[in-house]
């Protein structure tokens, strides 16, 4: 198991419902062990299981969500 964390700047978050969901999108990701979303710096900070999920997984679920995604 090798934990790694990541930083996304997620571009597009209005609101605390934006980043609640974004959170939860990225906690459900199978891998993922902790997430926390800063609406504020429109970051994310996930902690997840390299072994398990990749960034480019990550990425693509929040922008399943309809938000820009950045590193």
């Amino acid at each position: 198991m090798a934990i790694e964390t990541i930083h996304l700047a997620v571009r597009g978050m209005t609101c605390g419902n934006c980043a609640r969901s974004v959170e939860r999108k990225l906690s459900s990701t199978p891998g993922v062990t902790k997430a926390t979303v800063d609406l504020q710096a429109a970051d994310a900070t996930v902690e997840y299981d390299a072994d398990m999920v990749k960034p480019e997984v990550l990425a693509k679920a929040v922008r399943q969500l309809g938000y820009e995604v950045g590193a």
